[in-house]
């Protein structure tokens, strides 16, 4: 799964259509900024998106119905956007996932330096856990991070397989 996609297309603005990356990469920046302010959004949740001409799809895991909804309404709202398509899957509830989320949560936080990715706002990882299985999703600094991560998170308890799915900040497309 990825945190965050962008695809560049037609935008229509005000009953007009034209091509313009600028005005794609305004949705997606806004579009960000949205998910990012959700209330309840958290380091066990992930939203990504796409951006094609007046349509973003929302795709990802949540551990809550709310903001599977608050993110489908605060992106609606954006000018330029006339349709969201909601693909946000919504995590099962159990203490099985819960403990895991706790124990992977303290593994990563306690260990040199990865703290700094786990902030409670706007952490740039987030950690999904479904039914035992971890994906691991953002970005991180550098390889030594990415790889301290995946390690740690295969020594939990409990946790079946990990997806590292980290992106090396030096590494992705901007």
């Amino acid at each position: 799964m990825s945190l965050v996609l962008g695809v560049i297309s037609v935008v229509p603005s005000f009953g007009q259509s034209f091509t313009s990356a600028g005005s794609t990469r305004a949705i997606e920046d806004q579009v960000r900024r949205k998910i990012l302010r959700l209330p309840r959004y958290e380091i066990f949740d992930a939203i990504g998106y796409q951006v094609n001409g007046d349509t973003v799809t929302l795709n990802g895991k949540v551990r809550n119905a709310v903001n599977r909804k608050d993110a489908e309404r605060s992106v609606a709202k954006i000018p330029g956007v006339n349709h969201v398509v909601n693909n946000i899957e919504i995590l099962p509830l159990g203490s099985f996932d819960d403990s895991i989320r706790v124990r992977l949560y303290q593994t990563l936080s306690r260990s040199g330096g990865l703290s700094r990715y786990l902030w409670p706002n706007n952490p740039s990882v987030r950690l999904i856990v479904d039914g035992g299985h971890v994906s691991l999703e953002g970005f991180v600094s550098n390889r030594g991070d990415y790889n301290t991560m995946n390690i740690l998170a295969h020594g939990v308890s409990g946790v079946f397989s990990v997806s590292n799915n980290l992106i090396i900040d030096k590494e992705r497309v901007k």
